[in-house]
């Protein structure tokens, strides 16, 4: 791409997420967009396709990233569990990383999945992602249990309340805008309050 096209198309992407954070998708529009960047809508066009060709480029690389994250976490824990790693180690990373290497150096795409996507195929990621966490949670208890853990039954239901309850706790510190050093801290308060309670149902406690 020439110099000139992506200096052009670094200012229309940084309209784009503006509109969006402020507005959210459904009530954003192209030409208020255009204004925000300084060109025609005609112009934006030529960058994008459409409203939601927009959003789905800023939040996508959020949410592959996310997807690659979850993906190494697991075939890792899978990984010492088969080496027969101490408790202590099969629990050394956690969501909070997640939240630290990924999401954080994102905010502004995690804030427009969060709370913006209304209206778009990402609408629902943050249920679809608790879901997924929930199936991988309970095939790791299964697979625990036939390595001799002495993992605690929990049915879906309860597991489910947790989750979303762990979620909700590590995500609302991001949605509030806590500046670095108090996020820092409330993230490290939410590992201490939940992780004894993870590691017991794993039976690693």
């Amino acid at each position: 791409m020439p110099r000139d096209k992506t200096l052009s198309h670094i200012k229309v992407n940084k309209a784009i997420k503006e509109e969006f954070l402020e507005k959210g998708f459904e009530a954003a529009s192209i030409r208020s967009i255009g204004a925000r960047a300084g060109m025609t809508s005609a112009g934006l066009y030529r960058h994008y396709a459409d409203k939601e060709a927009m959003f789905n480029a800023m939040v996508e690389p959020l949410v592959d990233e996310i997807k690659t994250w979850t993906k190494r976490h697991t075939e890792q824990k899978y990984n010492l569990v088969d080496a027969q790693a101490e408790n202590r180690n099969l629990f050394g990373e956690s969501f909070i990383d997640l939240i630290r290497e990924v999401i954080l150096p994102r905010r502004d795409e995690f804030k427009l999945l969060m709370t913006c996507s209304s209206g778009t195929k990402y609408e629902n990621f943050i249920h679809e992602y608790a879901r997924e966490n929930q199936t991988a949670f309970l095939d790791a208890i299964g697979y625990l249990r036939e390595k001799g853990y002495p993992v605690i039954d929990i049915d879906e239901e309860k597991l489910h309340i947790l989750l979303s309850a762990y979620l909700t706790a590590c995500f609302e510190p991001i949605i509030h805008d806590y500046d670095d050093q108090k996020l820092d801290k409330y993230l490290d308060t939410i590992q201490e309050f939940f992780m004894p309670g993870w590691m017991r149902i794993m039976g690693l406690s």
